[in-house]
């Protein structure tokens, strides 16, 4: 896929942060929107605002991800309307920071149902239409933390973890039939996720979600199978190459830790 003008977009977790930034950015590049995450009326107002500066039509569907059998919902509802998904953002996904008998197993459950089943779903849904076109793309957002094991956060990075290997995966199979599927890894980014996931992140580096919309497109149609966002993340992301992993383990178990709010 090398141009996106007036295809159509599927974003998941598009109410806010980096889903958000996804939806203005592409619709910018001419590229109809299909919205959805849990709040509708937030929803409403992001295509609202998009329809009111760019020349794009934008579909809103509310759905919870994180819930059993939503992902074939959410296709539905989208044939239902005869809209076609010439390209995917699999964008929602939720975290927990804290020891791992802090949280509910339920809160687990939950958390791999919306970063790794939901998004396999979408994936497996999309891509035989894809396929049909010879063409499409998929945008997997993954996260730094796919690199390394990371206690304290031991849940959410192994889905991440997921995302990055099935998303290499499948560009193995399919980036040749014309259909570009990266794995998008940002770091900290200013979003909503740090109030939610109890993570103190005062002190540290982190991106706008605009730049992380913005390279993740970048990356996909340039055919990387994965990106990174900022050369501190990347050369961050060597480490685990180069070092032994207990040594990893243990490092960044020391700095997650303390960034944990306590309860």
């Amino acid at each position: 896929m090398k141009n996106l003008i007036k295809k159509t977009a599927l974003i998941t977790g598009a109410s806010s942060g980096i889903g958000e930034a996804f939806a203005y950015e592409l619709a910018k590049g001419g590229v109809n929107v299909i919205l959805t995450a849990r709040s509708e009326q937030k929803l409403q107002d992001i295509a609202q605002k998009i329809q009111s500066i760019y020349a794009v039509n934008v579909l809103v569907l509310s759905e919870d991800l994180a819930a059993k059998g939503s992902a074939e919902s959410l296709f539905r509802k989208i044939k239902a309307a005869n809209w076609s998904v010439d390209l995917l953002v699999n964008n929602a996904g939720v975290g927990k920071w804290a020891g791992f008998l802090e949280e509910t197993a339920e809160n687990y459950e939950e958390m791999i149902e919306l970063n790794i089943t939901s998004l396999m779903k979408l994936t497996y849904l999309v891509l035989p239409e894809m396929l049909r076109k010879g063409e499409g793309g998929i945008i997997n957002v993954a996260s730094t933390g796919a690199f390394q094991p990371c206690p304290y956060i031991a849940v959410y990075c192994a889905s991440k973890a997921f995302v990055l290997s099935f998303s290499e995966a499948l560009y193995g199979e399919y980036h040749s039939k014309g259909i570009m599927i990266t794995a998008l890894c940002p770091g900290n980014t200013a979003t909503g996720f740090q109030s939610y996931a109890n993570a103190d992140t005062r002190g540290m580096r982190s991106d706008t979600p605009e730049r992380v919309a913005k390279e993740g497109i970048a990356a996909m149609l340039k055919g990387k199978s994965y990106t990174i966002v900022g050369m501190d993340n990347y050369l961050q992301s060597l480490l685990p190459r180069l070092l032994p992993r207990k040594t990893i383990i243990d490092a960044v178990g020391g700095m997650m830790g303390k960034k944990v709010y306590k309860k």
